[in-house]
């Protein structure tokens, strides 16, 4: 199988859209509300959550990388500097464990259709690829450590052992929650 992940840019963005929103609802998340304040939605997109992703898609760095099998777009991860993620740059219960500024992932999606099929292992290497390539020195993510299968509502913030098989180790803990477990800091060194 040939496997490839390329920045969100605007000429993706109809891939993007079959991974996180296949029916183009407008009231969908479009994977801003753990990214941006809802005045940056709307300052962004005039009304439109989708506007808005199609601008942060125009930026210097990309909201994200979509990940490709075989030509079909089949998962997505949003991620990007911590200090443009302003949800995150601004939380109270997600703070940072020291000054490195770092690159964080805000959430991880596979397609319906192509979940356990090695799609994250390959997403997540995409991401810390294109996060490299920008001279992030590391990356960081914040699941919860399940002790069977995760709530597919806030399956987007990812489990430790996903994080783990990418080489990722617990940095510190949060205050932050997602179905009712404690969110981790999941951090993969760059340097």
């Amino acid at each position: 199988m040939g496997w490839e992940t390329h920045p969100l840019t605007p000429d993706r963005f109809d891939d993007f859209a079959d991974i996180v929103n296949r029916n183009r609802r407008d009231n969908h998340c479009w994977c801003l509300s753990h990214r941006l304040r809802a005045r940056e939605i709307e300052e962004l997109g005039g009304g439109s959550r989708e506007q808005a992703m199609r601008r942060l898609c125009e930026r210097d760095h990309p909201p994200g990388v979509v990940t490709y099998r075989d030509g079909m777009p089949v998962g997505w991860c949003n991620i990007g500097p911590r200090a443009e993620i302003t949800r995150l740059a601004n939380s109270r219960l997600i703070r940072p464990v020291d000054d490195l500024p770092v690159w964080s992932i805000v959430c991880v999606v596979v397609r319906s259709g192509h979940r356990r099929q090695g799609v994250t292992g390959h997403l997540l290497q995409g991401a810390v690829d294109y996060a490299a390539s920008h001279g992030a020195p590391a990356v960081e993510a914040h699941p919860v450590d399940p002790p069977g299968r995760m709530d597919v509502t806030m399956a987007f913030v990812g489990t430790k052992s996903m994080f783990d098989a990418a080489g990722f180790t617990v940095v510190g803990s949060t205050d932050a929650v997602a179905s009712r477990m404690p969110r981790l800091i999941m951090r993969r060194d760059l340097r």
